[in-house]
């Protein structure tokens, strides 16, 4: 099911706590604890959502003695870009589309 990978990134990102961490990702690596410092929510739940985007595969971890650091996985943000490019391309072209028919007026 890789072809829905990054469409489960896009619903991933659907719920806010998991937006916040994902943008606080993307200002450096961090830890669990350093995350839920910086949310409303605690560690526990922290985890929760940062399993939800390592298996959307929009973020990974290594292991730093005790502790796991999460980053963005570049690949996987990179292809989520993409995505989201295309849609919008998509969607400015069906406008143009639309704006460019003539109108019963017009003819």
């Amino acid at each position: 099911m890789v072809a829905y990978q990054y469409l489960d990134g896009l619903g991933a990102l659907g719920d806010p706590t998991r937006r916040a961490v994902f943008a606080s990702l993307a200002e450096r690596p961090k830890a669990v604890g350093e995350l839920a410092d910086g949310l409303p929510v605690s560690r526990p739940a922290v985890s929760q959502h940062l399993k939800v985007l390592k298996d959307a595969g929009l973020v990974t971890e290594r292991v730093a003695g005790a502790r796991r650091i999460y980053r963005l996985n570049p690949v996987a943000v990179g292809a989520l870009r993409d995505q989201l490019d295309t849609l919008w391309n998509r969607a400015l072209a069906s406008y143009k589309e639309v704006v460019e028919q003539p109108t019963e007026e017009g003819t």
